[in-house]
């Protein structure tokens, strides 16, 4: 594992986030699927979720086991090993219905951590 703070990892899935978000705001499905330039960044920060994930110390996990460590994970082998197989209606759907309910975890997490060494 990285000497990197667990910290950062997770302000990266909140910044990866963000940019989908962002990048997918005012967009249907249907432009969503046709725009390759926003399919493929999109899919970059899929990985950055789940590598970051990936890397979070199973100390926390285990303390946070409501947050989907290893669904992200295998989304993310998934996104970088087998992208032949990406299913854009699910990336789609993840983006819809579960993102923002990650991020306020993540934020949840971050606070409570902070609270912890105060």
């Amino acid at each position: 594992m990285s000497s990197r703070a667990w910290q950062f990892r997770v302000r990266d899935i909140i910044n990866a986030v963000n940019s989908i978000e962002q990048r997918t705001a005012k967009m249907t499905y249907e432009e969503f699927a046709a725009n390759e330039t926003v399919v493929k960044s999109v899919l970059y920060d899929f990985i950055v979720i789940g590598e970051a994930s990936r890397n979070i110390p199973a100390e926390i996990q285990s303390r946070y086991a409501q947050i989907p460590w290893r669904l992200s994970s295998d989304m993310r082998n998934i996104v970088a090993h087998e992208y032949f197989q990406v299913n854009l209606m699910l990336i789609w759907r993840t983006i819809q219905n579960n993102l923002s309910p990650l991020k306020l975890q993540l934020l949840d997490l971050l606070e409570n951590e902070n609270e912890d060494k105060t």
